[in-house]
């Protein structure tokens, strides 16, 4: 029986395309819609998140899928005749946890979510052969936890160097789209899918006031974001760091990028420092922009055993922040100066803040309906955080968890306050979860994933 497009699983459909570009790493595949068929649809709906927020046309993921069949093939004609027109995406601001900024965040509709993971998928199949082993952030079989586990290893191996923390000012806001044409052509010629890129970079933003059409950036929280921004930092930023920059340097350097953060850390700070002054010019080149107070030069060398204490203290190495923790040095159980991590200031504010704002919100709420979700808010922020020797952290936010839930149970009632004995009284009824490490240190971990 001769096999046809549909009855091919998606799953082998990304094998070769995957193969193809491995096989051929400075191709450009000319063709590569044709795979997209209502199966492949049918992939994207399926991972394509159903509890996310509505965008413009306040369409619900129960609603499309009450006619799924219909949609996916509306769907996939209009993609591949060219008529599919990219609604516009609903903007919201978040707080960003530093002061009074906020962060942009771009809703697109659900049907426009999942024909975005239609193309990324075929996307991702491609530069996945390409994407250097330094880049983490919104790839398969990756994670936060990688980056911070490889950033680690890096360190210990070369007791530590000069660390260049690189923080681009509103990267997704100022992506330029002519760059990204030109890199993506590099790679990517087919119509169908440049086109349906296209669409989406020129969509309009709604905000408050009416629709605007920016010419530069693609909203974060799109579903095809990620990886047009990982294509983008792989030319302008990876590539360059390894085939450019690393030769020309005198002593070993290594890289961790998570999506647009990035850590660079140099045994020698004099290599250290040229990369330091040449960094905003290459960045200006493709219209990017460092943060002049964000991206910065630390030391970080590992602290010498024997110096005298005074000396020492003058010496003391700095600090930086990766994925939400604080890097430091400090001396492990055995005496040995190791690299450790706890949950940075930032991010420990903004967590309690959320709490405290959905306590706000929740007032009125049963106590076990306000102890479930509380269990659960505890649990997650271990699963993040919850990293060898980053105990006491943990334990701080419980204790911020408990004294916010009495805070705001006490304010229910003015004839019937929440004392401290009647709160440990109901947490002996309904106990919130005790700290735990979610991820202990093991050493086979803290090696980089090639």
């Amino acid at each position: 029986m001769k096999e046809t497009s549909g009855s091919i699983p998606i799953s082998t459909k990304l094998e070769r395309i995957a193969k193809l570009a491995r096989d051929a790493p400075g191709m450009a595949f000319t063709t590569l819609a044709h795979h997209i068929d209502i199966d492949w649809l049918h992939e994207a709906y399926r991972r394509t998140r159903k509890d996310g927020a509505v965008g413009v046309d306040r369409q619900t993921a129960e609603q499309y899928a009450a006619n799924l069949e219909g949609n996916l093939r509306s769907l996939l004609d209009r993609a591949k005749a060219g008529t599919y027109r990219a609604p516009p995406v609903r903007r919201v601001h978040i707080p960003k946890g530093n002061g009074g900024e906020t962060r942009p965040i771009g809703i697109p509709t659900f049907e426009d979510k999942v024909l975005q993971r239609t193309v990324a998928m075929v996307l991702e199949a491609v530069y996945e052969q390409d994407f250097c082993s330094c880049s983490y952030g919104f790839r398969p079989r990756r994670s936060a936890h990688q980056a911070l586990d490889a950033l680690w290893h890096y360190a210990m191996e070369m007791q530590g160097g000069w660390i260049l923390e690189i923080d681009i000012r509103k990267f997704f806001d100022v992506l330029d789209h002519h760059h990204l044409r030109e890199f993506l052509r590099r790679r990517v010629l087919d119509g169908v899918l440049l086109r349906l890129i296209g669409k989406w970079l020129s969509a309009g933003v709604l905000e408050v006031g009416g629709i605007v059409y920016p010419e530069t950036g693609s909203p974060q929280g799109g579903v095809i974001s990620p990886i047009l921004a990982n294509i983008f930092l792989h030319e302008v930023l990876d590539t360059w760091f390894d085939h450019a920059v690393r030769p020309r340097l005198s002593g070993e350097a290594q890289m961790v990028r998570y999506a647009d953060d990035a850590v660079l850390l140099f045994a020698n700070e004099t290599d250290a420092r040229k990369v330091f002054d040449v960094l905003p010019k290459r960045f200006g080149k493709y219209g990017l922009t460092l943060h002049p107070e964000k991206t910065r030069l630390v030391e970080f060398r590992r602290p010498m055993r024997y110096l005298p204490r005074g000396e020492n203290r003058q010496r003391k190495p700095g600090t930086f922040d990766l994925l939400g923790f604080t890097h430091h040095w400090g001396v492990s159980r055995y005496g040995n100066w190791v690299v450790k991590r706890r949950t940075a200031k930032d991010r420990f504010r903004r967590s309690v803040k959320r709490v405290e704002d959905w306590c706000r919100e929740h007032l009125h709420d049963d106590v076990r309906s306000q102890w479930q979700a509380l269990v659960w808010k505890l649990r997650g922020h271990y699963g993040y955080f919850g990293i060898t020797g980053n105990f006491a952290a943990l334990s701080r936010f419980l204790h911020a968890v408990k004294r916010l839930w009495r805070k705001w149970l006490d304010r229910r009632s003015h004839s019937a306050r929440m004392s401290w004995e009647r709160m440990l009284r109901l947490l002996g009824r309904f106990p919130l979860p005790a700290p735990r490490i979610a991820r202990p240190f093991l050493p086979t971990s803290s090696k980089p994933v090639i």
